[in-house]
């Protein structure tokens, strides 16, 4: 009878946690700058958890070192649910295998809780261009070796990995070009200071449907409804270059099962309420919202992926 009484108190205390959390403030750490995608995802989940869990979510960005600044914060940090890591693929699955010493183990020291969206890059080159296509892209890269120019927004972006990728798929080689971030990258690519970049599907959505900019090709495996004419580059015979950034939510390591759990029903259903869905899809998110085991082995997929390409390809974050 004591026994069963025990077993009782016990689960009665298990499901009292789970209803109780969160009992104070949360904090989503945003490892790179306000007014990126990262910053903007982070803040449209912790409003809509702030409105259905009843406590606050605030974001704090703790930018630096390609976001591995912010990644060893959270490893640091108690696993009780109350610091969060919000973050693009880098930190996860690119940065480790870019910066040597980092400070955290990317697969271990990090608990998956969902990817909660993705969205792929389209290759695109200025309006003047002469590229209509990939055919003719590759034909130009082909011709002048290591000369056609291409922009991205920093070393070890998924931008520049995408660009690497492509060469690698397609046996042509580029220049490739770093900027200090996107914003300035675009930039020149609308002035035609260089020939070409790989760019977040939500960042030159405006600039593509002005006519500013040309699409010729998007990394994603199908084609994307925001940009129902732009064929994919596997349809135009590259094939193994799909790229999709993203981004996700972890928590230290060893994060209750329950707390876990609740957290990741709860930003699923933030990501799929109508009001929010719609903005997200109207910039070029897809939803994504998986389980923790499915993040952790899409994570384990990603990461090989990216630590093969940045060993073969010698690229380094310098």
């Amino acid at each position: 009878m004591k026994k069963t009484l025990m077993g009782l108190a016990i689960a009665v205390s298990a499901v009292t946690a789970l209803a109780a959390y969160p009992e104070k403030t949360v904090t989503l750490v945003v490892p790179f700058p306000p007014g990126g995608s990262t910053d903007a995802i982070a803040r449209v989940i912790g409003q809509k958890l702030q409105e259905k869990l009843g406590q606050s979510f605030i974001v704090d960005n703790k930018a630096g070192a390609t976001g591995t600044i912010g990644a060893a914060f959270v490893k640091r940090a108690p696993a009780d649910g109350y610091t969060l890591f919000v973050s693009s693929l880098g930190p996860f699955v690119i940065a480790p295998h870019l910066i040597k010493g980092v400070q955290y183990d990317a697969l271990k020291d990090l608990d998956p809780i969902t990817v909660a969206v993705q969205a792929p890059n389209v290759l695109v080159v200025p309006a003047n261009s002469p590229y209509k296509n990939v055919a003719e892209m590759l034909d130009g890269l082909k011709k002048n070796p290591g000369k056609v120019s291409f922009a991205s927004s920093g070393n070890g972006s998924s931008d520049h990995l995408s660009a690497e990728l492509f060469w690698q798929q397609t046996n042509t080689t580029g220049l490739h070009i770093p900027y200090k971030g996107g914003g300035p990258a675009i930039n020149d690519l609308l002035g035609g200071q260089v020939d070409s970049a790989f760019v977040n599907i939500n960042s030159i959505i405006q600039h593509i449907k002005a006519g500013k900019v040309r699409a010729l090709a998007i990394s994603s495996e199908k084609r994307n409804p925001l940009l129902p004419d732009v064929p994919t580059l596997q349809e135009q015979g590259v094939k193994g270059a799909e790229v999709q950034s993203w981004q996700a939510v972890a928590g230290p390591k060893g994060l209750p099962a329950d707390v876990k759990a609740k957290l990741q029903a709860e930003i699923k259903a933030a990501l799929n309420d109508p009001a929010v869905k719609e903005k997200l899809l109207a910039q070029g998110f897809e939803i994504v919202a998986n389980t923790p085991d499915e993040f952790a082995r899409f994570q384990a997929v990603e990461f090989a992926k990216w630590k093969n390409l940045i060993e073969t390809r010698k690229i380094t974050a310098d």
